[in-house]
């Protein structure tokens, strides 16, 4: 059984930063695509940020240079490094996964961005 497990959200004030993770167990991030989406309320989810199983990383043009996304095989983790908050970055961030044809997602972690 495939689980994603995200932590690591919370409330920040403008300006701060706050590291995701996103704990894999089921699915082996060597031959998976990884991601993180984001909902905020009353919006559709978008993508955030993706990386491939050969570490090619694609981000959404709100977060380019503010978001990193990353992965450490060894421990089945991915991460997202959130810098240079903003209020408008509050929203559910769900991790997400692809391997073999077959789409995973967490359960997602609340991300608050206020002063």
């Amino acid at each position: 059984q495939v689980q994603l497990v995200e932590s690591g959200g919370g409330l920040v004030q403008p300006g701060g930063s706050l590291r995701l993770s996103c704990a894999a167990s089921g699915i082996n991030l060597r031959f998976a695509a990884m991601g993180w989406y984001r909902q905020a309320p009353e919006k559709e989810r978008e993508l955030v940020a993706s990386i491939t199983s050969g570490g090619i990383t694609n981000y959404a043009d709100s977060v380019k240079g503010r978001f990193t996304i990353s992965r450490d095989n060894a421990k089945n983790t991915v991460y997202l490094q959130m810098n240079s908050l903003k209020p408008e970055d509050t929203a559910i961030y769900y991790c997400h996964g692809l391997e073999w044809g077959n789409f995973y997602w967490g359960r997602g972690t609340q991300v608050t961005v206020s002063s």
